[in-house]
């Protein structure tokens, strides 16, 4: 899970360089409130990105749908990625020196 986390901090922290996703960006109570109001989503995992950019995964377990965000130091929260299908998993590592 930590290796996952890694990757999508790194993965969201890209995104926040492209112009394109400034229009996904509000102040971080108005995103939460909408994820909450209209997905029914809430937080699942959070961990720190580059920039201590704060990375969040909201995700509702009724409906399946999920949301990656990155809050920056201003405050302001950016959704980089959504969808659907959403799981949570608890995997472990490999036991060292298993080959399988």
């Amino acid at each position: 899970m930590k290796l996952k986390l890694t990757a999508l901090c790194t993965i969201a922290s890209a995104c926040i360089a492209t112009p394109a996703i400034a229009q996904n960006c509000a102040p971080r109570d108005a995103v939460l409130t909408q994820l909450a109001n209209r997905f029914g989503e809430s937080r699942q995992s959070i961990g720190l990105g580059a920039n201590n950019a704060v990375v969040e995964v909201f995700a509702s377990a009724e409906t399946g749908s999920w949301t990656i965000t990155v809050t920056l130091t201003n405050g302001m929260t950016c959704m980089v990625a959504s969808g659907q299908s959403y799981e949570a998993v608890a995997e472990s590592l490999p036991v060292k020196g298993d080959d399988t």
